[in-house]
């Protein structure tokens, strides 16, 4: 079967994470997506390294590991949009296209005509996404935004890492630039939500999507604690503010996680402690009580847990049905059997000659599941081909535009 979105066509041009992220989802979803990239240069992250891609003879291609990240089930096109033949050929492109995306400072595609008032006008079904770090409206507007700056600026670092007071306290960011990520996320799903009411009323429409807001939305039940009681929220390591016990615990061999969401699971964790009387203290029998006694409850559990080793305690809270789970490494990840089980690495074919290992899309659909058609591409794979077919332009028209520096 066809994809969820075979019959949508995208013009990408964004680059680094955000936009490149929206783009990847649907192409995964079936649509058909063109990346427009710098001559000679393309996507930052292509140079994003090391470690780059290895081509059939092991040695480094120019592509980097976080380019392929983000960008399969693409063609890209290489244009130089600064040059007036270049934004012809993007113009021309968009006329054809049901969805821009972009992620250049606010204004910053005015210039080149290549803003949604300038498209919009000789594509009016046109629906275009801009991503910036801080919108389009706002003191901010102008500035460029970056994840690790939105992470701090939006309250994430805030909350994130050890308590004060403890060694290593400090505020910290997340291991991935998880703000990108959910703004990609968000994008695409303004982006499906615009289609379906271009369905109805057969206009496109401008989405206007910032870093800055989609960090401080995406902190859910934080933000909510303290737009409640007027207190911020601090750092609190591994812990949860408002569930106990819901953090990592030492083990006799490493450490494993806790997370006990209610007080029958937290009942049945006291008999697999051996301490059924936890279950009906005061101080520890509801998730209220746990709460209020977090630091007595950690202690009792710690002198505990250290007695046993991860992969007993694992075993024996599983069969209870109490959720917990070791802290695994990348490695131990990908060798995990439900991980195997759900097919969440895949490897495609590559222009470089070599087989390159990309991360499943987790969607899982009866009808129209995720496809896997194109590997990320090198710079410029599709020029010649995207500008033949779309285009209509012969050999002579493609090897001008090449002379030129145009493409």
């Amino acid at each position: 079967m066809p994809g969820a979105l075979s019959h949508i066509r995208v013009l990408d041009l964004s680059r680094v994470l955000a936009g490149p992220w929206a783009g990847q989802l649907l192409g995964d979803l079936g649509a058909d997506v063109i990346k427009i990239e710098r001559p000679v240069t393309g996507d930052d992250t292509r140079g994003w390294g090391p470690p780059f891609l290895k081509d059939a003879a092991g040695h480094d291609t120019r592509d980097a590991a976080y380019f392929l990240c983000a960008n399969r089930n693409k063609q890209s096109v290489a244009i130089d949009f600064t040059r007036p033949e270049g934004q012809a050929l993007i113009t021309a492109l968009a006329r054809d296209c049901d969805i821009v995306l972009e992620n250049f400072k606010r204004g910053g595609l005015e210039p080149y005509g290549l803003d949604y008032a300038t498209l919009s006008a000789v594509n009016p079904r046109l629906i275009y996404c801009s991503i910036t770090g801080f919108g389009q409206s706002g003191p901010y507007a102008d500035r460029a935004g970056y994840d690790f700056l939105i992470q701090g600026m939006g309250g994430l670092m805030s909350i994130t890492g050890r308590r004060d007071g403890e060694p290593g306290a400090g505020p910290q960011k997340v291991g991935v630039a998880v703000t990108d990520i959910l703004t990609g996320l968000y994008a695409s799903n303004a982006i499906l939500a615009a289609l379906a009411y271009r369905e109805v009323s057969g206009l496109g429409q401008y989405i206007d999507l910032a870093l800055l807001d989609v960090q401080i939305a995406s902190l859910a039940n934080q933000t909510m604690n303290y737009l409640a009681t007027g207190t911020a929220p601090v750092r609190m390591g591994n812990a949860h503010p408002n569930i106990v016990p819901y953090q990592d615990f030492p083990t006799a061999d490493g450490a494993m996680i806790l997370a006990v969401g209610n007080d029958v699971q937290f009942t049945k964790l006291a008999l697999v402690a051996g301490h059924a009387e936890w279950a009906v203290s005061p101080l520890f029998a509801t998730n209220k009580a746990r709460v209020a006694n977090r630091a007595a409850f950690v202690e009792a559990f710690t002198a505990i847990s250290v007695t046993r080793t991860t992969r007993d305690w694992i075993a024996a809270l599983e069969e209870a049905r109490v959720p917990c789970g070791p802290i695994n490494t990348l490695a131990e990840v990908f060798a995990d059997p439900q991980v195997v089980a759900r097919g969440m690495e895949i490897r495609m074919d590559h222009a470089a000659g070599a087989s390159v290992p990309l991360v499943a899309n987790p969607i899982r659909m009866s009808a129209t599941p995720p496809e896997y058609r194109l590997a990320p591409p090198v710079l410029g794979q599709h020029t010649r081909a995207v500008l033949a077919e779309r285009l209509g332009l012969d050999e002579a028209a493609l090897a001008a535009l090449a002379e030129q520096g145009v493409i």
